[in-house]
């Protein structure tokens, strides 16, 4: 297993590293994959807003963007999270700053895992797959 976590220009540090570590394997396994090399990546809007811009080409904030590198069955990729724009949706949405997280960094592995979230029927699927996912986190150890 190689997920790894670390920050660019902010000062963050992810709680409960090897529970979230156990959450990620066990979603990726439950779909009959294997845990590649996956990269975290902690930032600010303006990081993330940048890359945005320069990999593609678009000119809007957001929480997270997924590089894609799977493989087979292998799931690899980078994920890079906006902990400011966490903050906004926790609060936009009523939840807490850790249940807001927790389902931005599910997100991610669920593009690597093939979900999709252009389309409004692709997005009803990621949210269903989200709260699933979310529902299990106490179930970790």
């Amino acid at each position: 297993m190689a997920i790894s976590f670390s920050s660019a220009n902010i000062d963050f540090e992810l709680d409960d590293i090897a529970k979230v570590k156990n959450w990620i394997s066990d979603t990726i396994k439950a779909q009959g994959k294997r845990v590649g090399a996956i990269g975290y990546l902690f930032c600010d809007d303006t990081y993330l807003i940048d890359v945005n811009r320069q990999y593609l080409n678009h000119d809007t904030y957001t929480d997270i963007i997924t590089f894609d590198y799977v493989g087979d069955d292998v799931i690899s990729g980078d994920i890079l999270i906006s902990v400011e724009r966490v903050k906004e949706n926790a609060k936009l949405f009523g939840v807490t700053f850790d249940h807001e997280l927790h389902r931005v960094v599910i997100h991610g592995i669920l593009h690597l895992l093939g979900q999709g979230d252009k389309s409004d029927a692709e997005a009803a699927e990621m949210r269903k797959k989200e709260e699933a996912a979310l529902a299990r986190w106490d179930s970790i150890k």
